[in-house]
């Protein structure tokens, strides 16, 4: 179910290193974006994505409706959800090597219809944001959020049985 895809990323200012992600097959990551189809709507792939990161032990901050939201303003809004979570034990210790990371923890998902009828799953690439962030010293905390993600989010889009 998971495939290697090898993605460069920029480790510390002087040279470039070659890291190994899980990512499902289906998804696709471009822009610092981990982009994922799912079989489910918006509602269902965010609640199957809340009860793996509730059963794992992470904290999940807020849920946001932006479509009722939109709704309320009067405006139409395809459905579009974000779930706020994270895990301080996973977010101290790289927050420890660079403060700045704060500006991009708590983890986020994103699931929303597009144009399409096609529901996705996003989130922001851990590697991605390692490099935004220049954590050089970080790389393994980075590794393992990264595979903690491909899985939760695989779990979230995988057909029901």
């Amino acid at each position: 179910m998971f495939k290697t895809v090898t993605r460069k990323c920029l480790h510390g200012l002087a040279f470039m290193c070659v890291t190994t992600l899980p990512l499902s097959a289906s998804a696709e990551s471009q822009h610092g974006m981990v982009k994922i189809a799912s079989p489910h709507d918006v509602a269902t792939t965010l609640d199957r994505m809340e009860s793996k990161l509730k059963e794992k032990g992470m904290t999940i901050f807020t849920r946001i409706d932006h479509a009722a939201g939109a709704s309320k303003a009067g405006e139409v809004l395809r459905p579009t959800q974000l779930l706020i979570f994270g895990n301080p034990k996973v977010g101290t210790p790289l927050m420890q090597c660079k403060q700045s990371i704060a500006l991009d923890l708590p983890q986020k998902a994103l699931s929303w219809k597009d144009e399409e009828g096609q529901v996705w799953l996003a989130y922001n690439d851990p590697a991605y944001i390692a490099e935004r962030h220049q954590l050089k010293d970080c790389m393994q905390a980075t590794k393992k959020v990264s595979g903690a993600l491909a899985k939760f989010s695989s779990f979230a889009t995988a057909p029901s049985q």
